[in-house]
């Protein structure tokens, strides 16, 4: 009895499994830099650039390079949701259009994320090991948001 019932449960969720996979969600992939791109307005070292890049880009940015085990339901679910809430909090593909006071706000939240260890996130590094951060290019990302910040305070005082 208890072997049928196994065989039966067994069964549904195979069939539930493969039967999400039909599902799609919208992939967060772009093939050109948008105007409102922080890169398009701002001069970004080469170094931060990679660390971005590397780091930041998949969950902050309108570009998202998938692994391949992204194209397996739960899994595709999970990666968009968290994307889109990455996006939600910052989104360097739309960095320019922000009021000055958010974009202060962001890179101070940049900072503190990064100086924290909180970004990028453990989730994320856990797979992607390239994307952990070193002392050097934790540095190296404190060092360019108090650049950016006074860029930006210039920027707006010399209007």
């Amino acid at each position: 009895m208890k072997t049928k019932l196994f065989k039966k449960i067994t069964s549904g969720l195979l069939i539930l499994f493969i039967g999400i996979q039909f599902f799609t969600v919208k992939l967060n992939t772009s093939t050109i830099l948008p105007e409102s791109s922080i890169e398009k307005h701002y001069r970004i070292p080469g170094n931060v650039q990679q660390i971005l890049k590397t780091s930041c880009y998949d969950c902050h940015s309108n570009n998202t390079v998938y692994p391949w085990y992204s194209k397996i339901q739960p899994v595709k679910w999970w990666l968009a949701n968290h994307i889109n809430d990455g996006k939600r909090h910052l989104n360097f593909d739309e960095f320019s259009p922000y009021p000055k006071d958010k974009k202060l706000h962001k890179l101070d939240e940049v900072a503190e994320t990064v100086n924290t260890g909180e970004m990028p996130l453990s989730s994320y590094t856990f797979i992607h090991t390239h994307a952990k951060l070193s002392s050097e290019q934790k540095a190296i990302i404190l060092t360019w948001v108090k650049s950016m910040k006074g860029q930006i305070n210039k920027e707006i005082s010399a209007r």
